[in-house]
């Protein structure tokens, strides 16, 4: 995974009176935490952060002070309506150190013919790998899949170096019967459908 250069400036002013100053300057507040160190306030740019966290576990090279130190993102903050970033957690990492992720499971192929459904049960996988060789993500093929097949945690291929932290047994992947998705009652249908054929009360 190749490295994304970020400046970011050390923060001294705190509260929600300077984080939105911060905002209205384009910058991101931040928080660099891990290898027993106390954390550290910083700001970066908005726009540049907004770019790397398109990539999933984004290594990032933070340049600050003259220097450069490795970190991951640990937590993202976003406004609920306009879906600008607000806040992150960065973790220091070390080149050959390990650390554990959460890495998207995305699939390929078109299941057995017949209208089934394809419920992704965990969108991640927990695993742990070095912090300069996350994965990005992993593909699983669903290439002829019927109704009642399934992919457990263990049946996903991982690179070399990366080991998985997620239950083996635990389902990622399975397909639904469309017949089966249609027969099943919506919650309260029956309900509804007994109060509507129930006498109504004598109210004399």
């Amino acid at each position: 995974m190749a490295e994304v250069k970020i400046p970011a400036e050390a923060r001294t002013e705190f509260g929600k009176g300077a984080a939105r100053r911060v905002r209205r300057a384009n910058l991101v507040p931040a928080v660099v935490y891990g290898h027993g160190a106390d954390p550290r306030h910083v700001t970066v740019p908005g726009h540049e952060l907004l770019l790397a966290l398109r990539t999933p576990n984004v290594l990032i090279s933070l340049q600050i002070d003259g220097g450069s130190e490795l970190v991951i993102p640990k937590a993202v903050q976003r406004d609920p309506l306009k879906g600008f970033i607000e806040h992150v957690d960065l973790l220091a990492v070390k080149r050959g150190e390990k650390v554990t992720v959460e890495v998207p499971v995305a699939t390929e192929g078109e299941l057995a013919p017949g209208g089934n459904l394809l419920e992704h049960v965990l969108n991640t996988l927990s695993v742990e790998a070095e912090a300069t060789h996350i994965p990005e993500a992993f593909t699983v093929s669903v290439e002829g899949l019927e109704a009642g097949a399934s992919i457990l945690a263990k049946d996903v291929t991982l690179p070399k170096g990366t080991s998985l932290v997620t239950e083996e047994d635990a389902v990622v992947i399975q397909v639904v019967s469309a017949q089966a998705e249609a027969e099943e009652p919506a919650e309260g249908e029956g309900e509804g459908e007994a109060a509507a054929e129930a006498p109504a009360a004598d109210e004399s």
